[in-house]
């Protein structure tokens, strides 16, 4: 009879050689693109995250975590000269690249899926294009006397299951009248005030974004772990919306009648976004279309953006049934996601599938995964299927972006290495890998000077190892 112990033996030389492997073809890999791997002093994490735009007027009103910043599409613009024409951005977020480039005189055009990320960019282009000096001057009054106040009826609180208790009473009741009294708005100053609020949610709430999840303040009632978390302060909603508002006032800067947000001078460059998953949206969009391509897709970290903006979702009137589809519409980044069926929504992608089939190390990543998940090793059985998901979708962007650049024009994608079960997973080799096989030519891999640590639970089972973060330059 084989022994417990012996059986562990088995098990941990099993997963020492499926590492191993990993490990060989990742150095072969980094082999081949050793001279391209350039670390640049000036990418600070700060740059290459919504840090630096938390003390940019317009691009701080909104905390977008998962973005990148101003400051970063303005200095790679400069590095390597992209001073016309129209960028694009398959995955628009709140549209920092959007605007970006519209400061300095490019048309851009982007893709957005989340209702949250949509509403911030169409909001930032009416302030910018249709408001008027009269509204402005109502925001002013909505500053000084703060008419929800007094408002004895009230919009009850769209929610969702997992937003339900979200704030104390007190401030749902002052919320609720608050979207009364926008309704009494013309349609842009409404709009306005209901980004005001987007942008003040979490801070009212017991919750805050952590990645995977919402994380709920003890104060809520909420079932609490071993550790019960206390977020800090929970602003009280009158302080919060009105230093909101006083923020945006204070950022529009209006010159004599005309509020001038981004356009610095006249040449400020149109903004296009459409609604919808870069799959889908993709494929119709024309060949050659773009002088430049900026973007940060979902990492392969199993954040769940569903979830994590379910409050803003929730506002925006989503419900359970449109948050599960907008779930499964996500690039596949959270164990949730089920595989989406590539052929059938572009059959031209045979090419790019053919690459990530062939890509040895993903290959073995992946079959060690699974190897993993049939032993029962894996906290979550979803994370191969997530895995695979995501760089099978990704190598069919990549094929989507190639075409729609113009011959000589410039991608730029921010993006994150990970580790699952103590396999280091390559993210920017391998899909630098994916870029050079659909035919661009991978100019650098720009490092950030610090690599950033693994999670504490990844620290605890297999040491601290540190990931690269990276801004990969691919050039057709």
């Amino acid at each position: 009879m084989t022994s417990l112990s012996n059986i562990s033996n088995i098990v941990h030389e099993v997963e020492s050689d499926g590492l191993g492997e990993i490990d060989d073809l990742d150095k072969q890999l980094h082999n081949r693109f050793q001279n391209k791997f350039v670390v640049q002093p000036s990418l600070t994490r700060l740059l290459v995250s919504f840090q630096a735009n938390k003390t940019r007027p317009i691009y701080r009103w909104y905390k977008y975590k998962e973005a990148f910043s101003a400051s970063l599409v303005e200095l790679l613009f400069q590095k390597y000269k992209v001073t016309r024409g129209k960028i694009f951005d398959p995955f628009a977020g709140s549209g920092t690249a959007l605007f970006a480039a519209s400061q300095v005189g490019i048309d851009a055009d982007g893709i957005e899926l989340l209702p949250i990320g949509q509403q911030i960019i169409n909001t930032k282009k009416i302030l910018d294009i249709e408001f008027t000096s009269d509204d402005f001057k109502r925001l002013k009054t909505w500053l000084q006397l703060q008419p929800w106040k007094q408002f004895d009826n009230k919009i009850e609180l769209p929610e969702l299951k997992i937003t339900k208790g979200a704030y104390p009473q007190a401030t749902k009741t002052a919320i609720e009248q608050y979207l009364e009294a926008c309704r009494q708005e013309n349609t842009r100053v409404h709009a306005v005030l209901k980004f005001a609020l987007l942008c003040v949610l979490e801070s009212v709430s017991y919750t805050r974004k952590d990645g995977q999840y919402l994380r709920w303040d003890y104060r809520s009632g909420r079932g609490q772990g071993k550790k019960p978390f206390n977020k800090g302060e929970i602003l009280e909603f009158d302080k919060a919306i009105t230093n909101k508002i006083n923020e945006i006032l204070d950022d529009l800067k209006p010159s004599t009648q005309q509020i001038e947000l981004f356009s610095t001078f006249n040449n400020q460059g149109h903004i296009y976004l459409c609604e919808g998953s870069s799959l889908e949206v993709m494929p119709q969009l024309s060949d050659g279309s773009y002088d430049a391509i900026i973007t940060s897709p979902p990492y392969c970290n199993r954040y769940d953006y569903t979830r994590t903006y379910a409050l803003e979702l929730a506002l925006l009137g989503i419900s359970e049934t449109e948050l599960i589809n907008l779930r499964q519409k996500m690039l596949s980044c959270t164990v949730e996601n089920r595989p989406k069926d590539l052929l059938a929504i572009n059959s031209d992608w045979n090419k790019a599938l053919a690459i990530a089939d062939s890509q040895n190390l993903l290959q073995a990543i992946l079959k060690f995964l699974e190897n993993q998940n049939s032993q029962g090793l894996l906290n979550n059985k979803g994370i191969p299927r997530m895995v695979k998901g995501y760089f099978y979708e990704m190598a069919c962007i990549i094929q989507e972006c190639f075409r729609v650049l113009k011959p000589g024009a410039f991608m730029f994608m921010v993006n994150d290495n990970v580790r699952y079960a103590g396999a280091s997973i390559s993210v920017d080799m391998i899909l630098s890998d994916f870029a050079e096989q659909l035919g661009f030519t991978v100019e650098n891999i720009l490092l950030l000077p610090s690599d950033k640590g693994n999670s504490s639970q990844q620290m605890g089972h297999h040491g601290r190892e540190p990931l690269r973060k990276c801004v990969y330059v691919w050039k057709k």
